[in-house]
């Protein structure tokens, strides 16, 4: 018996991002490596965050910087596949948020990898938390499974 959470599938998710593999995403075993699903997580949350007007990358006041991230892979992907990111808010904090995530074959329902990624948001300057805006929260809640209710 293992007490290992089950498989996510695509009815987890509220959000999901187009992910396209590239070439030098493959390793020397023929398959995605494992360190470029971080690389996807980090794709889509910030792409989520752009495209609903909350991030902005060069001019903003606030940041997110990563603090901890995980994975857990469930089975392999090669270049040339289409992917798809499955995102969803797990808890929003005073500064913080956990985004939780799965990697998705395009026209797959169960994930090929899921993880997590939380952000601390800072001021840009200093570098030092910042409490998120409620224009972020009310975003960000739109992002959270209606039957978990973080």
């Amino acid at each position: 018996m293992t007490d290992r959470p089950a498989r996510p599938v695509r009815a987890d998710f509220p959000v999901f991002e187009p992910i396209e593999t590239r070439w030098a995403d493959n390793d020397a075993y023929g398959h995605v490596n494992n360190v470029v699903f971080y690389a996807f997580f980090d794709t889509a949350v910030n792409r989520c965050l752009a495209r609903a007007g909350l991030l902005d990358i060069s001019g903003g006041e606030t940041i997110g910087l990563v603090v901890e991230t995980g994975c857990r892979y469930h089975a392999s992907a090669a270049f040339p596949e289409a992917l798809e990111a499955g995102l969803r808010v797990a808890r929003i904090g005073t500064s913080s948020v956990r985004y939780e995530l799965a990697i998705f074959r395009a026209g797959e329902d169960a994930a090929i990898a899921d993880g997590f990624f939380i952000h601390v948001y800072v001021d840009r300057d200093t570098r030092r938390p910042a409490p998120l805006p409620e224009h972020w929260r009310a975003v960000l809640a739109q992002w959270i499974p209606a039957e978990s209710g973080a």
